[in-house]
């Protein structure tokens, strides 16, 4: 069962990357998903069907479109492999459970809001809204499904907590370090978190805390930033929220012994 959820997750995966791809793209332009149909950016032309399998065809036509011969970026094809394999590594983690396309869902929406983060320093409401609905909704059929509809109320309350921590930091923390985007970010990290343990919800958030200092400081040190510049937090909390799911309960089995 285990075999055919890693197989069905990859292909999945490439799938919704693909679809990570456009929700990147063009939420930011405040264009439409679905119209017009996926084309080049450089002379607009439509990209044929043959030519829209993930990774696949970025291979074949050696990363230029078929008909200007302009350049894709790599990036196009290394979402759509990397989403399938946090599609295959949520299985491998969780296993043969009814919440795994609940973490799909919550993989998908939290990899497109990351990625417009670091492009444009936004987390839209239009993805973050609906997309957490849809993966609240998914976690608690999956929950009533596995017998374990506490866990999904525990989810809930992990939810509000996160949301509550993070607005008060961002209230105290210097202008420019957390946003409100950041804030509600936090609702939909939180309940997945929540909905595994209570601890792992502070532990998200403090790997999160973590990761943004460390990378923050190297990129001062090295030039790259300047004090006064803003450093999208976003990337940070999912990361903390991956981490913390993947690795949560040896984390902080490790820390307690």
């Amino acid at each position: 069962m285990t075999v055919s959820l890693v197989i069905l997750g990859a292909l999945l995966g490439l799938a919704a990357g693909s679809f990570v791809n456009v929700v990147a793209y063009r939420v930011p332009q405040r264009a439409s998903l679905l119209r017009p149909p996926s084309h080049c950016p450089q002379c607009e032309h439509a990209i044929l069907r043959r030519d829209l399998v993930p990774v696949l065809s970025w291979a074949l036509l050696r990363g230029r479109c078929r008909n200007c011969g302009g350049r894709i970026s790599i990036r196009y094809p290394l979402v759509e492999l990397g989403t399938a394999l946090l599609f295959i590594a949520t299985v491998l983690v969780l296993g043969a459970v009814w919440v795994i396309p609940a973490y799909w869902v919550f993989v998908t929406v939290t990899l497109a809001l990351a990625l417009i983060d670091i492009d444009h320093k936004l987390i839209p409401n239009r993805v973050l809204f609906p997309g957490s609905g849809v993966a609240a909704a998914a976690l608690l059929a999956g929950a009533i499904a596995e017998g374990t509809p506490g866990w999904w109320l525990r989810g809930v309350a992990g939810a509000a907590g996160y949301f509550v921590g993070l607005l008060l930091l961002a209230l105290i923390a210097p202008r420019g370090g957390l946003g409100m985007g950041d804030v509600k970010l936090a609702l939909l990290l939180g309940l997945f978190l929540g909905y595994q343990a209570w601890e792992h919800v502070l532990l998200g958030a403090f790997i999160a805390i973590l990761l943004g200092g460390l990378v923050s400081a190297v990129l001062l040190l090295m030039r790259r930033k300047g004090r006064q510049d803003t450093i999208p937090f976003g990337p940070y909390l999912v990361a903390g929220a991956y981490v913390t799911i993947a690795f949560g309960e040896q984390i902080l089995d490790w820390y307690l012994g």
